[in-house]
């Protein structure tokens, strides 16, 4: 566990918050009396299960009515000319 002092923490935040989210705990301390504990979030990985029921519950989709809308979109516009000739 490492010692910072709030103003140590003010103008290094950016790698502090960094350390803690690798996974390292700060204690944040103001006039010598520790104040504060950084400490990461615990993540909680989803199972296969989870993921499963995840997927399930999407919407589902129209591929023949997706197609045409998709095309139209990404259809690059007809070019009668070079753009780099005079």
């Amino acid at each position: 566990m490492k010692v910072t002092t709030q103003r140590e923490f003010r103008n290094n935040h950016a790698a502090v918050m960094d350390a803690v989210e690798a996974g390292e705990v700060f204690r944040v301390t103001r006039n010598g009396v520790e104040v504060a504990e950084l400490r990461p979030v615990g993540r909680r990985r989803l199972t296969s299960a989870e993921l499963v029921e995840r997927h399930r519950k999407l919407p589902r989709v129209d591929h023949a009515r997706m197609r045409p809308e998709s095309d139209e979109f990404f259809s690059a516009p007809e070019i009668t000319r070079s753009p780099w000739r005079s």
